[in-house]
């Protein structure tokens, strides 16, 4: 049985570095960066953010993915997920921390301290990663996501107008799941394809963090296989953007959709984007971008629990 758990190196700018924000645990006597088990029903960035929360009473968007770090606990092997976040002002200054049985203390360090502090090799290796990545200026980056909608009604069991065809009780039920999943990431600017199911897969999210939801025919189906240029282009115009963002698409219109993304990415890591073509329905794929007016993608993260809860849900 393996143990899934997820963590983050919370960290801001110092200067011409970075400190981090560790905890230190008096039962363990050890030093290291926020992380816990996963809850029954939780997914993995789910369980970073509520994790930093719980023991250091921070708040964080998810930053880019840092590595998996896979050890034994007795019999068991144990599996943890650690995330970069950058703690903006305002959110550590409603910091307000207080010890409790499981932390004794949360200190912001600087790095170069924090590496003879923290107490776990892993640990250490993480903060290393940090240090490379912000000396490189990729350790801060924004997102674009790209999600494939929800579950649907079958084209065979659907009589109406195509771009009326709409979720199935499952494809409702991931809609309502994503709003907690996609906070952990904070996309910002929403578009979407404004056939129904698109529409409906991402409407919750948008409503819950009272975002603008802006609709591109040029995302439908139909507009993909006559002009895929013109898909592309939306992506393009989300590229030359600030914040982050996300895309709501069919799985038809994934090509067109990541390519521009691709072109964006080193060579290995074009070809791990392009398998996001297979995307299932509710399950998306977290591109990171560095900042600037020139973007490059560094990173691109799989997010694929929603749909196996919808085929969970499916078989009872």
């Amino acid at each position: 049985m393996t143990i899934y758990a997820a963590g983050v190196v919370p960290w801001r700018e110092a200067g011409d570095s970075i400190e981090v924000l560790l905890v230190h645990r008096e039962n363990y006597n050890d030093w290291g960066f926020p992380k816990g088990k996963q809850d029954p029903g939780e997914l993995l960035p789910e369980t970073a953010v509520r994790e930093l929360k719980e023991e250091a009473s921070v708040s964080v968007k998810l930053g880019r993915k840092l590595d998996i770090i896979r050890y034994q606990v007795g019999t068991e092997d144990k599996e943890v997920h650690y995330w970069a976040a950058k703690v903006k002002p305002k959110a550590a200054k409603k910091q307000k921390f207080v010890a409790n049985d499981e932390i004794a203390k949360c200190e912001w360090v600087p790095a170069e301290k924090a590496a003879g502090l923290l107490t776990y090799e892993h640990d250490q290796n993480l903060l290393k990663l940090c240090l490379e990545l912000h000396k490189a200026k990729e350790l801060e980056t924004r997102a674009i996501i790209i999600l494939r909608h929800a579950k649907a009604t079958l084209r065979s069991d659907w009589k109406g107008e195509e771009a009326k065809r709409p979720l199935l009780p499952e494809g409702e039920l991931q809609a309502k799941r994503l709003v907690n999943l996609l906070a952990a990431y904070g996309p910002k600017q929403l578009v979407t394809s404004p056939w129904k199911r698109c529409w409906d897969t991402i409407a919750p999210y948008a409503k819950k963090t009272k975002r603008t939801l802006v609709e591109r025919g040029q995302l439908t189906e139909l507009s993909n296989k006559r002009r895929p240029i013109s898909t592309k282009k939306v992506v393009d115009a989300l590229l030359g953007k600030s914040k982050s963002g996300l895309i709501c698409t069919h799985r038809p219109a994934l090509p067109s959709v990541l390519e521009p993304l691709a072109a964006a990415a080193s060579k290995d890591l074009k070809k791990h984007i392009m398998e996001a073509t297979a995307l299932k329905p509710g399950d998306f794929m977290v591109l990171r971008l560095t900042l600037g007016s020139k973007p490059k993608v560094v990173g691109a993260e799989w997010c694929t629990g929603i749909s196996e809860l919808a085929e969970s849900q499916s078989a009872t």
